[in-house]
């Protein structure tokens, strides 16, 4: 059974970390897994493309994995001030005296770059799996199995603080860390549009350069600010053109099928890029297993999921093997079904501009992704 949390609803960053107990295996396989079966797509601007005349008349999927990310440091090599003490989000109170030796953990890699965008790149001493950009290839893996931590690894690199969240466990590594007398900043799990400066504040903070995470989360929060402009001059405008979408999580080795709704945090990703998110419609909340007369009730237009879920089912045509419903819908018929590599779709952070632009050109201008990722 998936956990319940205290709030109403989780973002679905959160949700997927729930998930991930139910599952055999680690949720995500990051830049482990599909990152490395082939180059980077070569994603065009959506601001230099032209839009289908119909973007529902597509037949097909895209498959889309982001090249490594570009890392543009607000300040190289800033002075951090510390000590630095700061009350976590799970309210616990952590002085940081020392930043020279850091660990950034999460399971999208967010953090990691994070703190490599704050100039601070230099002090990272260890990666997750997730975190697989040229910058930090040479650090080692403190992840196991995909997304375990592995206390030995981490202690044997001596950080001087660890920043994460609940994303990755076992959660006893974390405790044991924290036990061993080395600082343990909490920050928030949820990956959505309306944390983006407050997420970056928070490591910032953490590490003593909270000036420059302050200008991080104000670049951060225009760079998406203004992709969501350019998007909205190439969508749709009028609903009844809009591509009718769903968010669909599956993980077909663990029997783990669900299509995550209203407030689960996939609805605002989906109405981010222009499309329309049929879950309102529906009344479908939160995160619920899929059953054939959500599907059949949302008549998608369009499929969105993680390239290692759809992997898992055996592709597009697994899937409508595994749901014969989404085969009597308009997705299904045309199997338009967008992926994107698992470790990049919810990062949100630094690359939120890039996962936002990549979902609109596949969305509104699949012709111009490279015939490779077209399925």
């Amino acid at each position: 059974m998936v956990p319940r949390t205290s709030r109403p609803f989780r973002t679905l960053a959160v949700a997927l970390t729930a998930l991930a107990l139910t599952a055999c295996g680690p949720v995500l396989d990051g830049a482990k897994g599909h990152g490395e079966e082939r180059p980077g797509t070569a994603v065009p601007s959506i601001a230099d493309v032209t839009p289908l005349p119909d973007p529902r008349s597509w037949q097909g999927a895209v498959d889309v994995n982001l090249p490594a990310p570009e890392i543009r440091p607000v300040e190289d090599d800033p002075t951090p001030q510390l000590p630095a003490t700061v009350t976590d989000v799970q309210g616990t109170k952590v002085t940081v005296t020392d930043a020279s030796r850091i660990l950034a953990l999460d399971i999208y890699g967010t953090l990691s770059q994070t703190v490599f965008e704050l100039g601070l790149g230099d002090n990272i001493v260890g990666r997750d799996v997730s975190s697989a950009y040229e910058e930090i290839q040479d650090r080692p893996l403190v992840t196991q199995n995909g997304h375990e931590l592995n206390a030995e690894a981490i202690l044997e690199l001596d950080p001087t603080v660890l920043i994460t969240d609940t994303s990755l466990g076992p959660w006893d590594v974390v405790l044991q860390v924290r036990d061993a007398g080395i600082p343990v900043v909490v920050v928030d799990a949820e990956r959505n549009l309306e944390n983006l400066s407050s997420l970056t504040q928070q490591v910032a903070d953490a590490l003593g350069v909270p000036e420059q995470g302050q200008q991080l989360g104000a670049r951060i929060e225009k760079e998406a600010k203004d992709m969501r402009a350019q998007i909205a001059q190439v969508a749709p405008q009028d609903v009844t053109g809009q591509l009718r979408t769903i968010f669909l999580y599956v993980r077909g080795q663990a029997n783990v099928y669900y299509m995550f709704g209203r407030n689960s945090g996939a609805d605002a990703l989906i109405t981010a890029v222009g499309g329309y998110d049929v879950s309102s419609e529906i009344g479908w909340e939160g995160m619920k297993p899929i059953n054939d007369e959500g599907l059949i009730k949302s008549q998608p237009d369009v499929v969105v999921m993680m390239s290692k879920g759809l992997e898992s089912v055996g592709g597009v045509d697994g899937l409508l093997k595994q749901f014969p419903a989404l085969a009597q819908t308009p997705a299904g018929e045309n199997k338009r079904v967008v992926a994107m590599d698992d470790s990049q779709i919810l990062s949100f952070g630094p690359r939120t501009a890039d996962v936002l632009n990549a979902l609109a050109v596949a969305l509104y201008a699949p012709d111009s992704l490279p015939a490779e990722d077209r399925l």
